[in-house]
């Protein structure tokens, strides 16, 4: 353990590029930054950055310090303030990832009405289909499958010409439309439109 005396001489020397001397510095208080930074509890790699940022403070300032034999206070401030530093970032960075991760699961969450209101569309939907006329209910099912058939097996399924396959699509969905928007307006009709 090196007295105030021995302390300055070193961090004069320290300062003036003598390496032996900044060793002796670093093997005399290179323990108290490390506990430091263990008493904020930080992990590896901050502690480590702690005690790196600390070093290169005392070297960017080295030639500065009013009273070198006291280097330990100083460097003991320093690695508080930058323990402090460090934890007080984490914290801010640790409740916005959780913020973002409360949006995330509040914008995946679905509404608990929501699996029943999607039934009831596509009960809605399935008995507009039915009653349309047998073509265009023919068609319009065809077409809602996961892999729609082409226009020519469409043709060949209904016995209809290629060429008759948009406008005849375009008239079923069109009664579709007229028969979904009766639902919703309460009009329904009895029975399904004519070809």
């Amino acid at each position: 353990m090196m007295d105030d005396s021995m302390v300055a001489a070193r961090v004069r020397a320290a300062a003036q590029g003598d390496q032996r001397s900044w060793d002796a510095l670093v093997t005399e208080y290179g323990g108290l930054i490390w506990a430091i930074t263990r008493s904020y509890r930080l992990d590896a790699a901050e502690a480590a950055d702690v005690v790196q940022t600390t070093w290169l403070r005392l070297c960017e300032n080295i030639d500065r310090l009013r009273d070198p034999g006291a280097v330990g206070a100083w460097l003991a401030t320093t690695a508080r303030r930058e323990s402090q530093r460090v934890q007080s970032r984490s914290r801010a960075l640790l409740l916005v990832g959780d913020m973002v991760q409360v949006e995330v699961e509040s914008e995946a969450a679905e509404p608990v009405d929501a699996a029943l209101l999607r039934e009831e569309v596509v009960t809605t939907v399935r008995e507009a289909i039915g009653r349309l006329p047998g073509r265009s209910q023919a068609m319009v099912t065809m077409l809602m499958q996961d892999e729609p058939p082409s226009y020519e097996e469409l043709a060949a399924t209904l016995q209809v010409p290629v060429g008759s396959i948009g406008p005849t699509r375009g008239r079923a969905l069109r009664r579709l439309r007229y028969l979904l928007e009766a639902e919703v307006d309460g009009a329904v009709p009895a029975s399904g439109l004519s070809r």
